[in-house]
């Protein structure tokens, strides 16, 4: 919350999917309260695209937001930081930590981004007997995984798209699309809707990748598509 570009509502969908897809149990923090005039605002954006899922407000300086980490990451836990770098991460893990354990850097004055100043990943056992992860700084945040890890990230949409006329409506111009009625009516905005497709999308193309069977059908299914065009365009011309 220090006025730099690592918070960005985008990024916050992004790093659920990714979570959602270990297997983890996500929880966003907003860091760097102590730097930021009005936090509730970045805290009601995040929780707009964080359905179910806490955010808590912390700041490493002043020591807000340790208490409620220090409950999601009990006794016999396992918690892992993944962020871009210049969110405080490393300054979080000293402060749960109570000591100076884990090197930090200040962000760029120029462009209020961090420097990567944690390489690798360390594990540390907290006080209270949790385990906690300090990991790099994330430059690109690519999807893979399955399509219910984005369900669980877009839920509002998946409710949504249950009032839909056809079961496997596409949510594009379909008939009784009750997605799109959604946009419409201002409940779901664009910015998010043009988030969710680019993330099945993204998750569809690295399924395809993986299974050359898919690939080769996918490749087929456009061959025809390509050849049916060239002989409807060529029989336009007679």
């Amino acid at each position: 919350m220090d006025g730099g570009r690592s918070f960005n509502v985008r990024s916050i969908e992004r790093l659920l999917t990714l979570v959602w897809d270990s297997g983890a149990s996500p929880v966003v923090v907003i860091n760097k309260s102590d730097l930021c005039e009005d936090p509730e605002i970045y805290k009601s954006e995040a929780e707009s695209v964080s359905m179910g899922v806490s955010v808590i407000i912390s700041s490493a300086a002043t020591g807000l937001g340790l208490d409620e980490i220090r409950t999601v990451l009990g006794k016999g836990k396992t918690g892992l930081f993944i962020g871009r770098s210049g969110v405080g991460k490393s300054a979080l893990t000293n402060a749960l930590m109570e000591e100076n354990i884990s090197e930090t850097g200040n962000v760029r004055g120029d462009d209020r981004k961090g420097r990567h100043t944690t390489t690798s990943r360390d594990m540390f056992l907290l006080p209270w007997g949790a385990l906690l992860i300090d990991s790099p700084g994330i430059r690109e945040i690519q999807l893979t995984g399955d399509i219910s890890s984005v369900a669980e990230t877009f839920s509002d949409i998946e409710e949504a798209a249950k009032g839909c006329r056809f079961s496997d409506c596409g949510h594009d111009s379909e008939p009784g699309c009750a997605v799109q009625e959604s946009i419409q009516a201002g409940i779901i905005s664009e910015e998010r809707y043009r988030a969710y497709t680019k993330h099945l999308n993204e998750v569809r193309y690295q399924q395809r990748r993986g299974d050359i069977r898919l690939e080769n059908l996918e490749r087929d299914k456009w061959k025809a598509i390509h050849k049916e065009y060239k002989n409807f365009t060529s029989k336009k011309g007679q």
